[in-house]
């Protein structure tokens, strides 16, 4: 096994630091469970040190204009896609995912970003307002330090789609990634270095959730990103509250993917497939309440296992593997266990549901049939490669089973009459959907979720509103009138 040990722990100020007195955190990867690296968490020491060089090379940044932040962050990105192969191969060691996947949908996405905020940066304007004589005018003003905290399933991305409209607006940038995948921000903010980005504006320090704690409660830090689960959410947000800090929250889901008898059944369970079962099911926006008309389940499952057991499982170094391991020992046992509650709460295993034998943290992907509102693997985010399918009658029964869940990330609506897919979808309670595809989230769109599922907006110009202020300037042109 390839060993990645990084050049340090931490990337602070344009250059790798370390401070070898802070925790260890093994980096394991998920297909062999060897111990590929050892990093160092974050003293309080490092801590300050990344937010010290945070606060004083923000000023700096944001009084360059635009064009010349987004040249930088255009650069990042192409060197990002010139270095895509071992990107994707250090990914892929961090995650576990197959390599067929990261080489297309994890540095990629993150060059994507990089290039769309650097090419937004310089319309990032104000506005005229004229009041007679007299006008106001608005400036949009970065924030100053944000702090973005990752999670372990998209490293690479996460730290591109925190890191790029916060940059883009004049900020600047402490990034926490998940210590179960520390390496490939370390990456990102090694390039974002060589492509010109001034030291201090991206650091990346290494950390479990004190770490984390320390960062958001700091009163040098005015914005918080966290990618995460609904429980660190919480957390997380009640600390930046503490100091009145902006916040994004991007957070779980358990969506629903509805399926009406008029869809056609390729496509729907092509769908069905990506949103349960790329990246082994570890993605946030997963459509896992699968509602299938009556009319058409016996047909949509019997060519779902089809395709499901089709599947190609084993090295994700190899580039014919589409489906790996999970990330971790005990994110595999927490699926497991969801798995023993779905047959025992009476629902109908399909397909899979098997610990696959030897030191990787593989699993087959499962699907479920007859599963009920009210059952555990119906109510609760697994994440993991568990699909639970379940029946519906009509449109409107569908859309209160669906929206009956205190989550509201993610929707998807399989049909031909696209009238009523975007009826359904204009009913249903949640922030990203799709209609006749599932899980595409190209940086263009808005991405972010409704409920429980997060507050707040990444990508697409909506991401410009999080990472910015908007000031007001009322400007007179004539005498002062005052009462006395």
């Amino acid at each position: 096994m390839q060993n990645v040990q990084p050049t340090a722990s931490h990337f602070i100020n344009g250059a790798y630091v370390e401070d070898a007195t802070g925790a260890a955190i093994d980096v394991v990867y998920p297909a062999t469970g060897a111990v590929i690296a050892t990093l160092h968490a974050a003293t309080p020491a490092i801590v300050d040190q990344a937010l010290a060089a945070a606060k004083a090379a923000q000023p700096v940044w944001a009084a360059m204009t635009g064009t010349e932040r987004g040249r930088i962050l255009r650069r990042a990105a192409d060197m990002i896609r010139d270095r895509n192969r071992a990107l994707s191969e250090l990914e892929t060691l961090d995650t576990g995912k197959p390599l067929q996947e990261t080489l297309v949908a994890d540095a990629t996405s993150g060059a994507d970003a990089l290039e769309y905020f650097g090419g937004l940066a310089a319309s990032l304007t104000g506005e005229h307002i004229q009041l007679g004589q007299d006008f106001v005018y608005t400036r949009r003003e970065a924030l100053g330090v944000c702090v973005g905290i990752g999670a372990w399933n998209y490293p690479t991305q996460i730290a591109c789609w925190k890191g790029a409209p916060a940059l883009a607006c004049g900020n600047s940038m402490v990034f926490k990634p998940s210590e179960t995948t520390p390496l490939s921000a370390l990456k990102v903010a090694e390039i974002l270095h060589e492509a010109g980005l001034p030291a201090g504006l991206f650091n990346v320090i290494q950390g479990r959730g004190d770490v984390g704690a320390a960062l958001v409660t700091d009163p040098r830090v005015d914005k918080v990103s966290l990618t995460g689960s609904v429980p660190t959410g919480r957390k997380v947000y009640a600390a930046a509250a503490q100091g009145i800090k902006h916040v994004t929250m991007e957070l779980g889901g358990k969506s629903p993917l509805i399926v009406f008898d008029d869809a056609d059944v390729e496509d729907a369970v092509g769908g069905a497939i990506l949103g349960n079962f790329y990246s082994s099911g570890q993605v946030c926006s997963n459509g896992t309440r699968v509602f299938v008309q009556k009319g058409i389940k016996e047909r949509f499952l019997a060519r779902l296992k089809q395709r499901v057991e089709a599947a190609v499982i084993g090295d994700p170094m190899d580039e014919a593997t589409n489906f790996g391991p999970m990330v971790s020992a005990a994110q595999r046992d927490i699926v497991l266990g969801y798995i023993e509650k779905g047959q025992a709460e009476g629902a109908r295993l399909i397909t899979g549901g098997q610990r696959i034998d030897g030191d990787g943290f593989y699993l087959t992907p499962t699907v479920f049939a007859d599963v009920t509102d009210g059952m555990t693997i119906a109510r609760e985010e697994i994440f993991g490669p568990v699909m639970a399918v379940l029946d519906f009658d009509d449109e409107d029964e569908v859309i209160a089973r669906a929206n009956a869940t205190e989550f509201g990330l993610s929707a998807g609506v399989f049909t031909r009459d696209l009238t009523r897919g975007h009826r359904v979808i204009g009913q249903l309670e949640a922030g990203s959907c799709w209609i006749n595809t599932y899980n595409l989230a190209p940086v263009e769109a808005p991405f972010g979720g409704a409920k429980l599922s997060g507050v707040g907006r990444e990508n697409s110009k909506a991401a410009i509103e999080h990472y910015s202020q908007l000031k007001s300037v009322y400007v007179a042109m004539g005498p002062v009138d005052a009462p006395y």
